[in-house]
């Protein structure tokens, strides 16, 4: 799965699970936040995403934990990394 190609090409749900107050503090537009802890307890929501997911944070360690969850789940997703690397890559959209 080509993460950046999905972004540019808006082919995918961003979803942040950054905590409310660090996505506060700035976010992709457009972009969901649904911190990591959180997840198991939002599956309904999550499901009713367009998928693929392209999952984000701070450094991309707590979106590398949902995404696994969420690909156990049998959720389409990828681990997007930093907020920082995603909201450059939308920048860059077509």
């Amino acid at each position: 799965m080509n993460v950046e190609k999905l972004i540019k090409e808006k082919q995918c749900t961003i979803v942040d699970v950054r905590t409310p107050e660090e996505f506060m503090g700035g976010h992709v537009a457009g972009s969901v936040n649904i911190p990591l802890q959180e997840i198991s307890n939002r599956m309904d929501e999550i499901r009713s995403f367009k998928t693929p997911l392209v999952l984000c944070c701070a450094s991309g360690g707590r979106s590398g934990m949902a995404s696994g969850y969420l690909s156990q789940q049998g959720i389409e997703c990828a681990n997007g990394g930093s907020w920082l690397d995603v909201n450059y890559f939308q920048s860059k959209a077509i």
